[in-house]
């Protein structure tokens, strides 16, 4: 058996790499009758394999903000820092950018964080009965 100690910083190659070398073998509770490892030394070796799963990494989302002639650039700030977490000056940057250009991308997240910002943002105009629009695509 290996005399390679597993420390709290293991990783799980290192793990793989001291386990493929640890000879596997036979108990006592053989069902065959204790007749394979008659003839032998008793031990086999093997090498344990296993296959890593290849992830994908999700699909991002643009959130985009959309302008309209009635909700106060003020209410439009506030949502930017409440629903996307930014800076008083962030979002006075995007709401110009909104203002100015018709539409504006206020993040990029998978799609169920996306969803929840849009959901968010439409909740929030509708309590307080403004048209702001809020959509989500695909990156």
């Amino acid at each position: 058996m290996t005399t390679e100690l597993l420390s709290k910083t293991t990783t799980a190659a290192d793990f793989l790499h001291i386990v493929e070398r640890v000879p596997l073998v036979d108990g006592p509770n053989d069902d065959d009758g204790g007749k394979r490892g008659e003839g032998k030394s008793g031990t086999e070796t093997g090498t344990i394999t296993r296959t890593r799963p290849k992830t994908k990494r999700p699909n991002l989302y643009r959130v985009l903000l959309l302008n309209d002639d009635y909700t106060p650039m003020e209410f439009v700030i506030l949502v930017l820092q409440d629903v996307f977490n930014k800076s008083r000056e962030e979002a006075v940057q995007i709401m110009l950018h909104v203002h100015q250009k018709g539409v504006g991308e206020c993040g990029v997240y998978p799609y169920e964080v996306a969803e929840t910002k849009v959901t968010r943002v439409m909740d929030t105009a509708r309590k307080n009965q403004h048209p702001l629009q809020c959509v989500m695509e695909k990156q």
